[in-house]
């Protein structure tokens, strides 16, 4: 009898009780309402509510606020302090769905209920702040226990530190596990799994974390105003935040919902979620189960996905498939039942086909492989690669089977295998060469499909930009060293292989062509690797350089009515280091600072460092510009830049520009020109109505329009202010 008198009370018990506090105290200070507006009930509401079949061991403890209406609750049971909002005759909806406001068939333990919600039929609702216009309708349980942590990495006063939850991600044997935290976004990820040898920085990112939520015990769980829930079995210490839509999900337990009104999270049937962190703006639908895992802002699984130790990023779609301990930047793409990805760091836009099976494959003594692939990864169909591997930007790896390691540091570049020879093949710098349309449609494409209202980090889509500007320097240096090993003169020097290889690669092509290149480098194998096209993919770098410092030197000149000029003497030209920071890019010093910054104290809370992230988007433009006037020294060597070279570049660029449209144009025409895209249709004009006209092509005007703006700012930024001479001698600043 006792036990039930206590039933919806004692919610935080000695010794977690701090002196002159009761067991609502935390409540009190989640609550938005003010508890002056509450009001005792009278003795006809509580007659009216008995006739209705209502039940509670002690009416004092049912609290109201005017306008109440006791008739528009029926049958239920109230345990503990249960405070109402407004109830009064009057509808909520959501769509189609419509509901009249009220409380029926439902036992509340313990809860805040905002005004004019409806709760239909919930079966156990206990501990919870309910925000206004809320729906619950038929839930079987839905509870927050006092050591609620909301899908955050800490541990509660007095519990065990083996609760703790972690997620292992970029390694299965834990050596990078990382605490997920409400607002982590892949680069609090990344620097945490990464600089793992820094111990103090360690100690820091804890510290951090452990601030996120305090130890304290008595947390309600909330839900957000203009939520709907309906048809789930069990919710457990969830936080959800505004708008969201909850349907016919099996299990959620130990979560933050991050939705808003303008981007709400929605949670599909059968879905079974443990244990994360989901972004503004996600839909998780169909079937698919998450554990130990943080979403990004507008992200979605679907089709029974499973993702499991991960922190997947912005803008990412996974179906089907399954995903392991993996680190997974931006705009990723994964929609396929039988591929498979574990134990690897992703660095955006990426894509996943059918078949691919990316794993540690257990080819050490320990579950311990790993992978890397920088940004715009693309495994084809059926593609199996052997743990530990590395894959410079843009790499397209061809249907097969990788049975050996791979450290492949030539960015956009397709590797094969030659079944013959049982030898791998690398093709560098083949997107520019052949498949410019895909390359463009990637970029165009991250555009479009990026709905976050309110981006936490920028992301850059294109695909010449720093980072990959630094992959091309570093593939040219080694196509020099590849060269001079193949045809040189045998020497052991490394400066005088590279010397004799750019000497062929510039002033003999065409022997470079015939010849076989090979090297024993990127692979884990007696075996060589075979480099094709090595002086088409040298000189087609050198284009993809020009064309990324030319564009961004005359973008920022013409946005700022500058002389290039004037530029030379302002900016410095410096070929710096980048990182890829959970999809933003960023100078390797800044990162090296927030560290130092970090380590020393300076910075003390996930919110600062967020806060730097914002700082280095603020300084992009203007490193990117520094950035890219070192590539265009690279490029001149000891040439100064003067009139007469500037010049001679744009006239490069123009051609340039020209080489791009038709590139794009003709990579595009090739599929309409295949005639057996012809077999399935009766004639051309059915054809032409499923899949359209080439020359209706959207991406080729949209590219199209981009390059006549180009063009345009190409030919009106000039050299010196004011001044038709293009005799100026002003050279870099150093």
């Amino acid at each position: 009898m006792k036990t039930y008198i206590r039933f919806g009370y004692d919610f935080i018990t000695e010794p977690f009780l701090p002196e002159g506090k009761d067991e609502y105290y935390l409540r009190f200070e989640q609550s938005k309402n003010d508890p002056d507006t509450y009001r005792n009930l009278r003795s006809d509401e509580i007659a009216i509510l008995k006739s209705n079949l209502n039940h509670s061991p002690n009416w004092n403890n049912l609290l109201v606020r005017d306008p109440f209406d006791p008739r528009l609750i029926r049958n239920s049971e109230f345990y503990g302090l249960v405070r109402l909002g407004t109830v009064s005759m009057n509808t909520t909806s959501f769509h189609d769905f419509t509901v009249p406001v009220g409380i029926v068939n439902s036992r509340i333990v313990s809860c805040d209920i905002g005004d004019s919600c409806s709760i239909m039929e919930c079966t156990y609702l206990s501990h919870y702040i309910i925000d206004d216009e809320v729906v619950l309708y038929r839930i079987g349980e839905m509870q927050s226990t006092n050591h609620a942590k909301f899908g955050n990495g800490i541990v509660k006063d007095g519990e065990d530190p083996e609760v703790l939850i972690t997620i292992d991600v970029v390694n299965e044997a834990k050596g990078r596990s990382i605490r997920p935290f409400d607002g982590m976004i892949p680069a609090d990820a990344h620097l945490w799994s990464t600089y793992r040898e820094d111990r103090l920085l360690m100690q820091r990112f804890d510290e951090l974390t452990d601030k996120v939520l305090d130890t304290r015990r008595g947390y309600y769980g909330f839900v957000g105003r203009k939520t709907v829930i309906k048809s789930c079995d069990t919710i457990k210490d969830v936080w959800i935040g505004e708008g969201a839509y909850i349907k016919g999900a099996n299990k959620l337990k130990n979560l933050t919902l991050r939705s808003t009104l303008a981007e709400p999270v929605q949670i599909g049937e059968g879905v079974e979620l443990v244990n994360g962190i989901i972004g503004s703006g996600s839909r998780i639908f169909y079937g698919s189960k998450a554990i130990r895992f943080v979403m990004g802002d507008n992200s979605n699984l679907k089709y029974g996905a499973r993702l499991i130790h991960s922190v997947l990023g912005d803008n990412s779609t996974v179906s089907c498939c399954e995903i392991l301990n993996s680190l997974i930047f931006g705009s990723h793409e994964q929609h396929h039942n039988n591929s498979f990805l574990v134990a690897a760091r992703i660095e955006g836009q990426s894509n996943m086909a059918a078949g691919a099976n990316l794993g540690s494959n257990h080819n050490s003594r320990n579950n311990d492989g790993e992978m890397i692939a920088r940004r715009g990864f693309w495994p084809a169909l059926s593609t199996t690669v052997t743990y530990d591997s590395y894959f410079a930007s843009y790499t397209l790896i061809a249907k097969g089977s990788y049975p050996h390691q791979l450290s492949v540091p030539l960015p956009f570049s397709l590797i094969s295998s030659d079944e013959a020879s049982n030898r791998r093949v690398i093709m560098g710098a083949y997107w520019w060469m052949y498949n410019l349309y895909a390359l463009e449609r990637n970029t165009h494409k991250y555009h479009s499909r990026d709905k976050r209202k309110n981006p936490r980090q920028r992301y850059e889509p294109a695909y010449l930009a720093p980072d990959t500007a630094n992959e091309i320097i570093e593939a040219r240096g080694l196509l020099e060293l590849w060269v001079g090993e193949s045809l040189g003169d045998g020497s052991n020097d490394e400066h005088s292989l590279r010397s004799q290889g750019r000497f062929l690669l510039l002033n003999r092509p065409e022997l470079v062509e015939r010849s076989t290149i090979v090297t024993y480098t990127v692979e884990n194998s007696k075996e060589p690797v075979i480099i094709l096209k090595a002086a088409e993919s040298y000189r087609a770098y050198g284009e993809m350089l020009l064309f990324y410092a030319m564009k961004t030197l005359v973008t920022y000149a013409s946005g700022r009515d500058r002389a290039i000029g004037d530029l030379l003497q302002t900016k410095e030209a410096h070929l710096s280091p980048w990182e890829n920071v959970g999809g933003q890019l960023v100078r390797r010093d800044r990162v090296e600072a927030l560290m130092e910054h970090l380590k020393e104290g300076s910075i003390r809370s996930w919110d600062e460092v967020h806060q730097t992230y914002s700082d280095w988007e603020n300084s992009y433009e203007e490193d990117t510009l520094s950035h890219a006037l070192g590539v265009l020294s690279y490029l001149l060597e000891e040439e100064r830049l003067s009139g007469d070279v500037w010049d001679r570049l744009v006239g490069e660029t123009k051609e340039l520009v020209q080489k791009i449209e038709q590139g794009i144009y003709h990579s595009k025409e090739k599929d309409h020109l295949n005639h057996f895209k012809y077999t399935t249709y009766r004639n051309e004009e059915e054809r032409n109505a499923v899949l359209g006209n080439l020359k209706d092509d959207q991406l080729i005007k949209t590219v199209h329009k981009e390059m006549e703006t180009f063009l345009d700012q190409l030919n009106h930024v000039s050299f010196l202010r004011n001044s038709s001479s293009a005799s100026g001698e002003r050279g870099f600043e150093k």
